[in-house]
């Protein structure tokens, strides 16, 4: 029973799978449906967290809309995102990011990665 139920994750996951990490900024392409047509909405922002494995991980990204913060999961392989663009790399050393929920403005910033 184990393997079967394996078999069919294993089909259910995509083949490219987009590298990025904590505390990079994305750009996460989902699909949106209204009514009978679909569009693409861009949500951009920051990732807070990555959790899971297999088909069931996801991913937290958080912006700041109009003094609003805005957080949003999603799942890594579903068939709703379309993409994910990495804008820019962060430098963190935690794997969650919850202090960014407490902070506005220039502190809830993380600094870019140079390689």
């Amino acid at each position: 029973m184990n393997d079967i139920i394996k078999a069919i994750e294993q089909e259910q996951l995509k083949q490219e799978v987009p590298q990025f990490n904590v505390g990079d900024t994305v750009k996460v392409y989902g699909k949106i449906k209204e009514g009978a047509r679909e569009r693409i909405q861009i949500f951009e922002g920051t990732v807070l967290k990555k959790q899971g494995g297999g088909n069931r991980a996801t991913f937290t990204v958080r912006k700041s809309t109009g003094g609003v913060g805005v957080e949003k999961t999603w799942p890594l392989h579903s068939p709703n995102v379309e993409r994910v663009e990495v804008i820019r790399r962060g430098k963190v050393r935690r794997a969650k990011l919850y202090y960014l929920r407490d902070r506005i403005g220039k502190k809830a910033k993380v600094k870019e990665l140079m390689r």
